[in-house]
Formats: C-alpha cells, sequence, structure tokens
C-alpha cells in the first residue's frame, strides 16, 4: 500500500510495471482496485497509477470537498508529489470528467484521455441516481441487469457517506460540452451499449460536434467495459497510446470487439 499526503490529507495510491507513466481514476462506484485487470494488461510497457480520490477506498474522508474542480487540483497534487510532469489519463465517469476538466484547463499535464462512460450532459445520467440517497441504495443502479463485480463491491463500504450522490450532482452540474469545445489533445470516449447509468446515446453527437474527439460504443459492455470486456478494452488502450494527436484518432481501427456507433 502506497500512500502521500496531499494537503496534509492522505491520498491512497497503487502502481504497476516499467515504461512512460500513465494515470487511471475511478468513477463513481469503486476505487483504485478495478483497474488492476488493466494496468498488469499494460505493466510491460507502461508504469500506470492508480488512486484513491478523497473520500473512496484508503484515501482521506476527512475533507467533504467532493467534486470535480477539486479533485482536479488534487490530480495535479498527486501528480507533482509523483514527479509526473504529463501523462495520459484514463478516466470513469467522474474520474472521466475530471480528466475531460484536467484537458481543457491543464493541456500541459495531460497528453490524451480516454474517458469511459463520460456524462456530457445531465440528461445522459440516470434520473434515479440524480436523486440524492445513501451509498448502498444508489450502488444498486450501477448493478441493474449486470452481475456485481467483487473489485468493485468490496469498496463500498469505504465509500464516505453522500460521496456518491455528491458526486454525481457535481458532474451534473457541469457542462462538459463546452468543457469538450475547449479541448484540443486527442480524446476518446468509450461507452457501453448496456450501461444502465450514463447512456451511450451521446456518442454520435459527440463525434459529430468536437474535433478533438471519438466516440467508440463497446456493445457488450454495461458500466465497466474494463471489466465486462477486458481484454477489447486493454487492445483499444494500447492502440489509442499510440495517438498523438486529434487527426490520428481517425486511424483508430475497429476490431470485431468494439464498434464505432454511427447514425
Amino acid at each position: 500500500m502506497s500512500g502521500i499526503l496531499v494537503k496534509g490529507s492522505l491520498i491512497h495510491y497503487e502502481s504497476f510495471g516499467r515504461g512512460k507513466p500513465l494515470v487511471f481514476v475511478h468513477g463513481w462506484l469503486g476505487s483504485w482496485r478495478y483497474w488492476v485487470p488493466i494496468m498488469e494488461d499494460l505493466a510491460a510497457d507502461y508504469r500506470s497509477y492508480a488512486l484513491d480520490l478523497w473520500g473512496f477506498g484508503d484515501s482521506d474522508k476527512g475533507r467533504e470537498q467532493y467534486d470535480v474542480d477539486t479533485y482536479v487540483e488534487l490530480m495535479l497534487a498527486f501528480m507533482d508529489e509523483l514527479g509526473i510532469w504529463r501523462a495520459p489519463l484514463v478516466g470513469h465517469t467522474l474520474g472521466a470528467a475530471i480528466g475531460a476538466r484536467m484537458a481543457a484547463r491543464h493541456p500541459d499535464r495531460v497528453s490524451k484521455v480516454l474517458a469511459v462512460g463520460l456524462p456530457v450532459t445531465v440528461e445522459a445520467i440516470n434520473r434515479k441516481l440524480l436523486t440524492a440517497g445513501p451509498n448502498d441504495t444508489l450502488a444498486r443502479l450501477f448493478w441493474h441487469r449486470q452481475r456485481p463485480y467483487s473489485e468493485v463491491e468490496m469498496s463500498l463500504s469505504k465509500i464516505a457517506k453522500n460521496a456518491i450522490a455528491l458526486t454525481v450532482q457535481s458532474v451534473a452540474r457541469l457542462d462538459l460540452a463546452e468543457t469538450l469545445d475547449e479541448i484540443d489533445i486527442p480524446l476518446l470516449t468509450v461507452y457501453g451499449e448496456r450501461d444502465n447509468v450514463v447512456s451511450c446515446e451521446w456518442a454520435d453527437e459527440l463525434e459529430d460536434n468536437h474535433y478533438a474527439a471519438r466516440a467508440i460504443v463497446l456493445s457488450e459492455s454495461h458500466h465497466f467495459p474494463m471489466l465486462d470486456q477486458t481484454a477489447a478494452f486493454a487492445r483499444l488502450l494500447r492502440d489509442f497510446m499510440d495517438v498523438d494527436t486529434p487527426e490520428d484518432l481517425q486511424d483508430l481501427a475497429i476490431k470485431e470487439e468494439w464498434r464505432r456507433r454511427t447514425r
């Protein structure tokens, strides 16, 4: 178990592998732990870092500042502490929103973003999730018609009270469509076609209207495509790591394991 202090508060993280740095940020439910299969797959080529945001996992629960922009500042401080000047960022829902905001505000620190389940507008988020409630009640929405994953479930008891509700509301208040207009680095969004939490219906709109973005929908995935289709997700991420400019996004091959959302 590794940890650093950011603004006097503990941040827990783990790192795998060797090579160029790659940073993973979890979503509304879970912790760093559900990135492990992907981190292990990339270990021979990348030094992967995955952290628990404040209020989640084994990180500090006392700050009670569970909003996207506070987490952006946390990410910058985290990278500073570990000597990571610039790196790709892979984020899931909440982590995807954090990655998008970082890319817009600090493109000198983020080389590219893979945003999984990015809720571009509040309409993309399941309405039931927007209703404040305890963590265990809201968590049930994530498992609608999907079997729970132990990597995610085991972290539920470690999430701070109301942290899920507060971070969902923080993302819902953002205008991420406007944020995307400010991004000039490569941004790949990945959605699960069967996701009951964040709708994939915004994939077409995002790809049509944002030059630096590309959207891919994984047809067999629910809310956790990195766990539902680990091998396909890892191959897609490897291809994305070779992308250097927004124009290069169009050269990503569409394999049988995933398909591009088209009208």
